[in-house]
């Protein structure tokens, strides 16, 4: 009987300490920094200028597979907690020429989608910049251009 106390006294002292330092979590890395972000985002800005040439050309059909070639690239830098500016710009470039593709096929409401996609893109990032005002606004010009149209 008295050791089934002692064991049940040390329990209770045992029990009533401290919590052991529970382990820190370890942030995830930043996908930014790794070798393979900047790569990644001078090919998706070399696909936008690419596509763009061909719309510009009205070869609608090479625009079109670029924007498909493109668009994983975009999802994966747009993934990183906190994308750089450089991988926002590229990705809001291809949204943007892919609303204007779907506008001048008379799509309008899906191209409105992507100039709403860029307006919500822009009207967040911090810091305001000129580059990301006149941004904006090329965004908001095409949701009023696509909203004349609906």
């Amino acid at each position: 009987m008295r050791l089934l106390s002692i064991t049940l006294l040390a329990l209770l002292l045992v029990s009533c300490g401290p919590e052991p330092e529970a382990a820190k979590p370890v942030p995830p890395p930043d996908p930014t920094t790794e070798a393979w972000y900047a790569p990644a985002v001078a090919k998706l800005a070399d696909l936008d200028r690419q596509a763009e040439a061909a719309f510009r050309k009205n070869d609608q059909d090479k625009a079109a597979a670029l924007i498909e070639e493109a668009k994983p690239i975009s999802a994966r830098l747009l993934a990183a907690p906190h994308p750089t500016l450089e991988a926002m710009e590229a990705a809001s470039d291809l949204d943007q020429l892919y609303g204007q593709m779907l506008f001048t096929n008379h799509n309008y409401g899906w191209a409105r989608l992507f100039f709403q996609k860029n307006t919500s893109r822009w009207k967040i990032w911090k810091p305001q910049t000129t580059e990301t005002v006149r941004r904006l606004k090329l965004a908001e010009d095409g949701i009023a251009a696509c909203d004349a149209k609906i």
